[in-house]
Protein backbone atom coordinates (compact mmCIF):
# COMPACT_ATOMS: atom_id res chain seq x y z
CA UNK A 1 0.00 0.00 0.00
CA UNK A 2 1.68 3.31 -0.89
CA UNK A 3 2.55 5.65 1.82
CA UNK A 4 0.84 8.69 -0.38
CA UNK A 5 -1.73 8.76 -2.55
CA UNK A 6 0.00 11.02 -4.85
CA UNK A 7 3.85 11.84 -5.47
CA UNK A 8 2.79 15.55 -6.02
CA UNK A 9 -0.42 17.33 -5.39
CA UNK A 10 -0.67 20.88 -7.39
CA UNK A 11 -2.70 23.61 -5.81
CA UNK A 12 -3.77 25.59 -8.97
CA UNK A 13 -3.88 24.65 -12.71
CA UNK A 14 -2.82 27.85 -14.21
CA UNK A 15 0.09 27.19 -16.96
CA UNK A 16 2.65 26.81 -14.05
CA UNK A 17 0.59 23.92 -12.36
CA UNK A 18 -0.26 22.20 -15.36
CA UNK A 19 3.19 22.14 -16.98
CA UNK A 20 5.27 20.99 -13.72
CA UNK A 21 1.76 18.54 -13.09
CA UNK A 22 1.98 16.97 -16.78
CA UNK A 23 5.75 16.77 -16.78
CA UNK A 24 6.20 15.16 -13.68
CA UNK A 25 3.40 12.24 -14.83
CA UNK A 26 4.93 11.58 -17.60
CA UNK A 27 8.05 10.71 -15.62
CA UNK A 28 5.44 8.28 -13.84
CA UNK A 29 4.31 10.01 -11.04
CA UNK A 30 1.29 9.81 -9.64
CA UNK A 31 0.00 13.32 -9.86
CA UNK A 32 -3.06 15.43 -8.72
CA UNK A 33 -4.34 18.99 -9.38
CA UNK A 34 -7.48 20.87 -8.34
CA UNK A 35 -8.55 24.29 -9.77
CA UNK A 36 -11.50 26.33 -7.84
CA UNK A 37 -12.09 28.32 -11.38
CA UNK A 38 -11.36 27.28 -14.75
CA UNK A 39 -8.41 25.62 -15.63
CA UNK A 40 -5.80 27.96 -17.82
CA UNK A 41 -4.86 30.10 -15.32
CA UNK A 42 -4.44 34.06 -15.62
CA UNK A 43 -2.98 33.87 -18.69
CA UNK A 44 -5.18 31.78 -20.59
CA UNK A 45 -9.17 32.86 -19.18
CA UNK A 46 -8.44 36.28 -17.91
CA UNK A 47 -5.08 37.39 -18.63
CA UNK A 48 -2.49 37.11 -21.64
CA UNK A 49 -4.30 35.53 -24.51
CA UNK A 50 -7.94 36.80 -23.96
CA UNK A 51 -5.82 40.57 -23.60
CA UNK A 52 -4.32 40.04 -26.84
CA UNK A 53 -7.25 39.06 -29.04
CA UNK A 54 -8.64 42.32 -27.74
CA UNK A 55 -5.37 44.17 -28.73
CA UNK A 56 -5.41 42.87 -32.42
CA UNK A 57 -9.28 44.00 -32.73
CA UNK A 58 -7.99 47.21 -31.70
CA UNK A 59 -4.92 47.18 -34.33
CA UNK A 60 -7.45 47.06 -37.00
CA UNK A 61 -8.48 50.64 -36.67
CA UNK A 62 -5.00 51.32 -37.63
CA UNK A 63 -5.38 49.06 -40.52
CA UNK A 64 -8.65 50.69 -42.11
CA UNK A 65 -7.05 53.91 -42.07
CA UNK A 66 -3.44 53.51 -43.12
CA UNK A 67 -5.16 51.23 -46.20
CA UNK A 68 -5.97 54.66 -47.71
CA UNK A 69 -2.41 55.65 -48.45
CA UNK A 70 -1.89 52.39 -50.44
CA UNK A 71 -5.22 53.03 -52.84
CA UNK A 72 -7.89 51.13 -50.76
CA UNK A 73 -11.33 53.16 -51.07
CA UNK A 74 -11.97 54.53 -47.68
CA UNK A 75 -14.83 52.88 -45.93
CA UNK A 76 -16.54 53.54 -42.37
CA UNK A 77 -16.15 50.01 -40.49
CA UNK A 78 -18.71 49.35 -37.70
CA UNK A 79 -17.17 47.86 -34.85
CA UNK A 80 -19.32 45.16 -32.55
CA UNK A 81 -18.00 44.83 -29.18
CA UNK A 82 -20.70 42.36 -28.45
CA UNK A 83 -19.25 40.39 -31.60
CA UNK A 84 -15.42 40.32 -30.55
CA UNK A 85 -16.42 39.22 -26.99
CA UNK A 86 -18.72 36.32 -28.23
CA UNK A 87 -15.72 34.81 -30.03
CA UNK A 88 -13.06 35.82 -27.52
CA UNK A 89 -14.98 33.53 -25.57
CA UNK A 90 -15.69 30.99 -27.71
CA UNK A 91 -11.47 31.12 -27.91
CA UNK A 92 -11.25 30.64 -24.44
CA UNK A 93 -13.87 27.87 -23.79
CA UNK A 94 -11.73 25.76 -26.62
CA UNK A 95 -8.27 26.53 -24.81
CA UNK A 96 -9.80 25.52 -21.10
CA UNK A 97 -11.07 22.19 -22.80
CA UNK A 98 -7.51 21.59 -24.57
CA UNK A 99 -5.85 22.33 -21.17
CA UNK A 100 -8.29 19.75 -19.19
CA UNK A 101 -8.21 17.33 -22.31
CA UNK A 102 -4.07 17.62 -22.14
CA UNK A 103 -4.25 16.55 -17.88
CA UNK A 104 -6.28 13.73 -18.57
CA UNK A 105 -4.02 12.25 -21.72
CA UNK A 106 -0.98 12.96 -19.55
CA UNK A 107 -2.67 11.29 -16.41
CA UNK A 108 -3.09 13.16 -14.13
CA UNK A 109 -6.18 13.78 -11.72
CA UNK A 110 -8.02 16.60 -11.98
CA UNK A 111 -9.81 18.16 -8.87
CA UNK A 112 -12.64 20.76 -8.94
CA UNK A 113 -12.18 22.86 -6.10
CA UNK A 114 -10.39 25.28 -4.14
CA UNK A 115 -7.28 23.47 -2.58
CA UNK A 116 -6.46 24.00 0.91
CA UNK A 117 -2.99 22.79 2.76
CA UNK A 118 -3.71 21.45 6.01
CA UNK A 119 -0.34 19.92 7.33
CA UNK A 120 3.11 19.64 4.97
CA UNK A 121 1.60 16.40 3.01
CA UNK A 122 -2.29 17.04 3.28
CA UNK A 123 -4.67 18.98 0.99
CA UNK A 124 -8.27 19.59 1.10
CA UNK A 125 -10.22 19.86 -1.62
CA UNK A 126 -14.40 20.21 -1.42
CA UNK A 127 -14.43 19.15 2.28
CA UNK A 128 -12.04 15.74 1.17
CA UNK A 129 -8.34 15.17 2.08
CA UNK A 130 -5.89 13.57 0.12
CA UNK A 131 -2.22 12.85 0.94
CA UNK A 132 1.07 13.82 -1.29
CA UNK A 133 4.76 13.49 -0.99
CA UNK A 134 5.13 16.98 -2.06
CA UNK A 135 2.56 19.68 -2.20
CA UNK A 136 2.95 22.04 -5.17
CA UNK A 137 1.34 26.08 -4.99
CA UNK A 138 0.89 27.08 -8.14
CA UNK A 139 -1.73 29.65 -7.35
CA UNK A 140 -0.98 32.95 -9.17
CA UNK A 141 -1.94 36.27 -8.34
CA UNK A 142 -5.05 38.66 -8.20
CA UNK A 143 -5.75 42.57 -9.51
CA UNK A 144 -5.27 44.57 -6.11
CA UNK A 145 -7.00 47.70 -5.62
CA UNK A 146 -6.75 50.84 -4.06
CA UNK A 147 -8.09 51.71 -0.63
CA UNK A 148 -10.29 54.74 -0.76
CA UNK A 149 -13.92 55.19 -0.66
CA UNK A 150 -16.38 54.44 -4.00
CA UNK A 151 -13.09 51.72 -5.46
CA UNK A 152 -15.81 49.49 -5.26
CA UNK A 153 -17.18 50.98 -8.62
CA UNK A 154 -14.42 50.05 -10.74
CA UNK A 155 -14.06 47.27 -12.68
CA UNK A 156 -10.00 45.11 -12.69
CA UNK A 157 -8.67 43.34 -15.95
CA UNK A 158 -10.75 40.90 -15.00
CA UNK A 159 -13.80 42.29 -15.43
CA UNK A 160 -12.43 44.53 -18.69
CA UNK A 161 -12.48 41.32 -20.76
CA UNK A 162 -16.12 40.71 -20.29
CA UNK A 163 -18.18 44.32 -20.59
CA UNK A 164 -21.48 43.79 -21.90
CA UNK A 165 -21.17 47.13 -23.57
CA UNK A 166 -17.96 49.35 -24.58
CA UNK A 167 -17.59 52.32 -22.26
CA UNK A 168 -17.82 55.72 -24.39
CA UNK A 169 -15.36 56.47 -22.21
CA UNK A 170 -12.60 55.27 -19.43
CA UNK A 171 -10.45 56.67 -16.58
CA UNK A 172 -7.36 53.66 -15.93
CA UNK A 173 -5.56 54.50 -12.47
CA UNK A 174 -2.21 53.23 -12.97
CA UNK A 175 0.67 53.10 -15.12
CA UNK A 176 2.13 49.58 -15.40
CA UNK A 177 1.55 47.41 -18.67
CA UNK A 178 -1.93 46.20 -17.75
CA UNK A 179 -3.44 50.12 -17.88
CA UNK A 180 -1.49 50.73 -20.80
CA UNK A 181 -2.37 47.78 -22.77
CA UNK A 182 -6.05 48.36 -21.78
CA UNK A 183 -5.64 52.13 -22.70
CA UNK A 184 -4.78 51.20 -26.47
CA UNK A 185 -7.35 48.35 -26.37
CA UNK A 186 -10.17 50.91 -25.44
CA UNK A 187 -8.48 53.80 -27.44
CA UNK A 188 -8.37 51.54 -30.57
CA UNK A 189 -12.04 50.80 -29.93
CA UNK A 190 -13.30 53.80 -30.42
CA UNK A 191 -13.55 54.89 -26.06
CA UNK A 192 -11.98 58.46 -24.91
CA UNK A 193 -9.21 57.12 -22.60
CA UNK A 194 -7.60 58.99 -20.00
CA UNK A 195 -4.58 57.65 -17.62
CA UNK A 196 -3.97 58.36 -14.68
CA UNK A 197 -0.24 57.88 -12.83
CA UNK A 198 1.27 58.73 -10.16
CA UNK A 199 4.49 59.41 -11.03
CA UNK A 200 5.73 60.83 -14.11
CA UNK A 201 6.06 58.40 -16.86
CA UNK A 202 4.29 54.76 -17.36
CA UNK A 203 5.71 51.87 -16.69
CA UNK A 204 8.23 51.73 -14.07
CA UNK A 205 11.19 49.67 -14.24
CA UNK A 206 11.46 50.03 -18.35
CA UNK A 207 13.92 51.77 -19.97
CA UNK A 208 13.77 55.66 -19.61
CA UNK A 209 14.35 56.31 -23.03
CA UNK A 210 11.38 53.79 -24.15
CA UNK A 211 8.89 54.92 -21.39
CA UNK A 212 9.22 58.63 -22.62
CA UNK A 213 8.68 57.66 -26.52
CA UNK A 214 5.61 55.62 -25.57
CA UNK A 215 3.65 58.22 -23.64
CA UNK A 216 4.45 60.21 -26.67
CA UNK A 217 3.10 57.94 -29.02
CA UNK A 218 -0.37 57.20 -26.87
CA UNK A 219 -0.93 61.31 -26.54
CA UNK A 220 -0.82 60.94 -30.81
CA UNK A 221 -3.43 58.57 -30.01
CA UNK A 222 -5.69 60.63 -28.06
CA UNK A 223 -4.89 59.16 -25.01
CA UNK A 224 -5.22 62.16 -21.85
CA UNK A 225 -2.13 60.96 -19.27
CA UNK A 226 -2.57 62.94 -16.04
CA UNK A 227 0.47 62.07 -13.78
CA UNK A 228 1.90 63.23 -10.44
CA UNK A 229 -2.08 62.41 -9.66
CA UNK A 230 -2.97 60.26 -6.83
CA UNK A 231 -6.74 59.20 -6.43
CA UNK A 232 -8.24 59.93 -3.28
CA UNK A 233 -12.06 59.58 -4.39
CA UNK A 234 -14.30 57.94 -6.22
CA UNK A 235 -18.31 58.86 -6.82
CA UNK A 236 -20.64 56.84 -8.95
CA UNK A 237 -23.58 58.81 -10.56
CA UNK A 238 -26.06 58.65 -13.70
CA UNK A 239 -23.40 59.06 -16.04
CA UNK A 240 -20.62 57.40 -14.46
CA UNK A 241 -17.66 58.26 -12.28
CA UNK A 242 -15.82 60.69 -10.63
CA UNK A 243 -12.50 60.46 -9.83
CA UNK A 244 -11.15 63.25 -7.14
CA UNK A 245 -7.03 63.12 -7.12
CA UNK A 246 -4.83 64.71 -4.17
CA UNK A 247 -5.00 68.12 -5.65
CA UNK A 248 -8.94 67.88 -5.54
CA UNK A 249 -9.53 68.02 -8.87
CA UNK A 250 -12.16 66.03 -10.58
CA UNK A 251 -12.16 63.56 -13.55
CA UNK A 252 -15.39 62.26 -14.74
CA UNK A 253 -15.64 58.94 -17.05
CA UNK A 254 -18.23 56.69 -18.22
CA UNK A 255 -16.39 53.94 -16.49
CA UNK A 256 -13.07 53.61 -13.71
CA UNK A 257 -10.71 50.58 -14.25
CA UNK A 258 -8.30 50.01 -11.47
CA UNK A 259 -4.69 48.65 -12.73
CA UNK A 260 -2.50 49.33 -9.99
CA UNK A 261 -1.07 46.18 -9.87
CA UNK A 262 -1.38 42.48 -8.73
CA UNK A 263 -0.95 40.69 -5.60
CA UNK A 264 0.09 36.44 -4.75
CA UNK A 265 -3.06 35.02 -4.58
CA UNK A 266 -2.15 33.16 -1.30
CA UNK A 267 -5.77 33.40 0.85
CA UNK A 268 -7.50 30.84 2.42
CA UNK A 269 -4.28 28.20 1.07
CA UNK A 270 -3.82 26.91 4.73
CA UNK A 271 -0.34 28.27 4.56
CA UNK A 272 0.19 29.35 8.55
CA UNK A 273 -1.26 25.84 9.42
CA UNK A 274 2.54 24.64 8.22
CA UNK A 275 3.99 27.58 9.35
CA UNK A 276 4.62 29.38 6.01
CA UNK A 277 5.13 32.94 5.62
CA UNK A 278 4.57 35.61 3.14
CA UNK A 279 6.86 38.39 2.57
CA UNK A 280 5.85 42.21 2.37
CA UNK A 281 4.03 42.05 -1.09
CA UNK A 282 2.27 39.00 0.15
CA UNK A 283 4.15 36.33 -1.75
CA UNK A 284 6.03 33.06 -1.19
CA UNK A 285 9.42 32.95 -0.35
CA UNK A 286 11.12 30.00 -2.15
CA UNK A 287 14.93 28.97 -2.85
CA UNK A 288 16.75 28.03 -6.22
CA UNK A 289 14.74 24.84 -6.25
CA UNK A 290 11.25 26.54 -5.82
CA UNK A 291 11.22 25.06 -2.12
CA UNK A 292 9.49 26.63 0.67
CA UNK A 293 10.72 26.71 4.47
CA UNK A 294 8.68 23.36 4.27
CA UNK A 295 10.68 20.92 2.83
CA UNK A 296 7.77 19.39 0.97
CA UNK A 297 6.22 22.39 -0.08
CA UNK A 298 7.17 23.89 -3.42
CA UNK A 299 6.03 26.97 -4.64
CA UNK A 300 6.14 28.17 -8.33
CA UNK A 301 4.57 31.38 -10.84
CA UNK A 302 3.40 34.85 -9.68
CA UNK A 303 2.50 33.26 -5.70
CA UNK A 304 6.05 33.55 -5.54
CA UNK A 305 8.60 36.59 -4.50
CA UNK A 306 10.19 35.95 -8.29
CA UNK A 307 9.05 37.04 -12.00
CA UNK A 308 5.38 37.26 -12.58
CA UNK A 309 5.88 36.06 -16.36
CA UNK A 310 3.54 32.70 -17.21
CA UNK A 311 6.92 31.18 -19.35
CA UNK A 312 8.83 31.93 -16.07
CA UNK A 313 6.21 29.95 -14.44
CA UNK A 314 5.89 27.02 -17.18
CA UNK A 315 10.02 26.38 -17.21
CA UNK A 316 9.49 26.84 -13.16
CA UNK A 317 7.21 24.22 -13.19
CA UNK A 318 9.15 21.90 -15.95
CA UNK A 319 12.23 22.77 -13.45
CA UNK A 320 10.85 21.01 -10.59
CA UNK A 321 9.51 17.91 -12.13
CA UNK A 322 12.79 17.20 -13.52
CA UNK A 323 14.41 18.02 -9.49
CA UNK A 324 11.91 15.75 -8.25
CA UNK A 325 10.94 12.87 -10.69
CA UNK A 326 13.62 12.88 -13.15
CA UNK A 327 16.47 12.66 -11.21
CA UNK A 328 17.85 15.85 -12.86
CA UNK A 329 18.35 18.64 -10.25
CA UNK A 330 17.42 21.55 -12.55
CA UNK A 331 17.08 25.28 -11.71
CA UNK A 332 16.47 28.31 -14.10
CA UNK A 333 17.81 31.32 -15.10
CA UNK A 334 16.67 34.88 -14.73
CA UNK A 335 18.86 37.04 -16.59
CA UNK A 336 17.90 38.14 -20.37
CA UNK A 337 14.10 37.35 -20.25
CA UNK A 338 12.38 38.85 -23.13
CA UNK A 339 9.31 40.44 -21.77
CA UNK A 340 6.81 42.48 -24.01
CA UNK A 341 4.38 45.59 -23.69
CA UNK A 342 1.20 44.86 -26.17
CA UNK A 343 0.78 48.67 -26.00
CA UNK A 344 0.39 50.44 -29.30
CA UNK A 345 2.53 50.28 -30.75
CA UNK A 346 3.99 47.56 -28.89
CA UNK A 347 7.39 47.45 -26.85
CA UNK A 348 10.09 44.80 -26.38
CA UNK A 349 12.42 44.26 -24.31
CA UNK A 350 15.52 42.14 -23.28
CA UNK A 351 18.44 42.71 -20.60
CA UNK A 352 19.02 45.88 -18.85
CA UNK A 353 17.78 49.08 -18.95
CA UNK A 354 20.87 51.55 -18.84
CA UNK A 355 20.36 52.63 -15.67
CA UNK A 356 20.55 49.39 -14.07
CA UNK A 357 23.33 48.79 -16.90
CA UNK A 358 25.23 52.49 -14.88
CA UNK A 359 24.42 51.00 -11.57
CA UNK A 360 26.21 47.68 -12.40
CA UNK A 361 29.16 48.52 -15.17
CA UNK A 362 31.84 51.14 -14.97
CA UNK A 363 31.14 52.12 -19.03
CA UNK A 364 28.27 51.85 -20.56
CA UNK A 365 28.07 53.13 -24.12
CA UNK A 366 25.04 53.64 -25.47
CA UNK A 367 23.27 53.37 -29.20
CA UNK A 368 20.14 54.57 -30.33
CA UNK A 369 17.97 55.13 -33.60
CA UNK A 370 14.56 57.05 -33.80
CA UNK A 371 12.62 57.15 -37.04
CA UNK A 372 9.38 56.91 -39.20
CA UNK A 373 8.88 53.30 -40.64
CA UNK A 374 8.69 52.62 -44.14
CA UNK A 375 4.76 51.59 -43.70
CA UNK A 376 3.61 55.15 -43.01
CA UNK A 377 5.84 56.77 -45.64
CA UNK A 378 2.13 56.06 -47.43
CA UNK A 379 0.25 55.60 -45.22
CA UNK A 380 0.96 59.08 -43.52
CA UNK A 381 0.58 57.98 -39.99
CA UNK A 382 2.61 60.10 -37.49
CA UNK A 383 3.98 57.12 -35.46
CA UNK A 384 8.09 56.62 -34.81
CA UNK A 385 9.84 53.44 -33.57
CA UNK A 386 12.58 53.59 -31.39
CA UNK A 387 15.23 51.21 -30.80
CA UNK A 388 18.35 51.15 -28.36
CA UNK A 389 21.25 48.87 -27.19
CA UNK A 390 23.09 49.00 -23.75
CA UNK A 391 26.63 47.80 -24.10
CA UNK A 392 29.10 47.34 -21.57
CA UNK A 393 31.63 49.55 -22.52
CA UNK A 394 34.97 47.51 -21.45
CA UNK A 395 33.54 44.07 -22.55
CA UNK A 396 31.34 45.63 -25.67
CA UNK A 397 28.81 42.74 -24.56
CA UNK A 398 25.53 43.61 -25.23
CA UNK A 399 23.63 43.91 -22.00
CA UNK A 400 20.05 45.21 -23.10
CA UNK A 401 17.67 45.75 -26.14
CA UNK A 402 14.80 47.93 -26.01
CA UNK A 403 12.38 48.56 -29.02
CA UNK A 404 9.24 50.34 -29.19
CA UNK A 405 7.16 50.27 -32.28
CA UNK A 406 5.84 47.30 -34.86
CA UNK A 407 6.52 44.33 -34.44
CA UNK A 408 8.90 44.74 -31.27
CA UNK A 409 7.73 41.49 -29.19
CA UNK A 410 8.65 39.73 -32.06
CA UNK A 411 11.99 40.98 -33.06
CA UNK A 412 13.29 41.40 -28.97
CA UNK A 413 12.47 37.25 -28.39
CA UNK A 414 15.20 36.79 -31.12
CA UNK A 415 17.99 38.93 -29.47
CA UNK A 416 17.12 37.51 -26.57
CA UNK A 417 18.81 34.31 -27.64
CA UNK A 418 21.65 36.39 -28.76
CA UNK A 419 22.27 38.32 -25.65
CA UNK A 420 22.13 34.72 -23.69
CA UNK A 421 24.74 33.49 -26.22
CA UNK A 422 26.88 37.00 -24.54
CA UNK A 423 26.97 38.36 -28.53
CA UNK A 424 29.05 41.53 -28.63
CA UNK A 425 28.85 44.58 -30.67
CA UNK A 426 30.66 43.37 -32.74
CA UNK A 427 28.70 40.52 -33.52
CA UNK A 428 25.64 42.93 -34.35
CA UNK A 429 27.88 44.85 -36.72
CA UNK A 430 29.15 41.63 -38.67
CA UNK A 431 25.33 40.78 -38.96
CA UNK A 432 24.69 41.63 -42.66
CA UNK A 433 20.82 43.57 -42.52
CA UNK A 434 18.15 42.27 -43.28
CA UNK A 435 16.43 44.84 -46.29
CA UNK A 436 14.06 46.46 -45.91
CA UNK A 437 12.82 46.11 -42.23
CA UNK A 438 13.04 47.51 -39.07
CA UNK A 439 14.62 44.85 -37.25
CA UNK A 440 17.82 45.77 -39.53
CA UNK A 441 18.62 49.22 -37.97
CA UNK A 442 19.58 46.93 -34.56
CA UNK A 443 22.64 45.80 -36.88
CA UNK A 444 23.23 49.57 -38.05
CA UNK A 445 23.62 51.42 -35.02
CA UNK A 446 27.40 52.64 -35.05
CA UNK A 447 27.03 56.05 -33.59
CA UNK A 448 27.43 55.84 -29.70
CA UNK A 449 25.24 58.29 -27.78
CA UNK A 450 27.19 60.74 -25.78
CA UNK A 451 27.80 60.13 -22.47
CA UNK A 452 25.65 61.84 -19.80
CA UNK A 453 27.00 64.41 -18.01
CA UNK A 454 27.01 64.70 -14.55
CA UNK A 455 24.06 66.04 -13.68
CA UNK A 456 22.44 63.76 -16.25
CA UNK A 457 22.36 60.95 -13.95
Amino acid sequence: MAEFDFDLFTIGAGSGGVAASRRAASYGARVAICEGSRVGGTCVIRGCVPKKLLVYAAQFRDGFEDSCGYGWSHHAAAFDWGALIARKDAEIDRLNGLYIKMLETSGVRLFTGFGRIVDRHTVEVDGKRYTARNILIATGGWPTRLDIPGIEHTITSNEALDLKTLPHSIIIIGGGYIAVEFAGIFRGLGAEVTLMIRGDELLNGFDDDIRIALAQELRKRGITIVNRARPVKIEHGPGGCTVTDHLGREHSAGLVMSATGRRPNTSGLGLESVGITVNEAGAIPVDEWSRTSVDSIYAIGDVTDRMALTPIAIAEGRALAETLFNDTPSTISYDNVPTAVFSLPPLGTVGLTEAEARRRHAKVDIYKAGFRPMKHTLSGRDERVLMKLVVDGESQRVLGCHMMGMDAPEIVQALGIALNCGATKRDFDRTIALHPSTAEEFVLMREKVPDPTAKDL
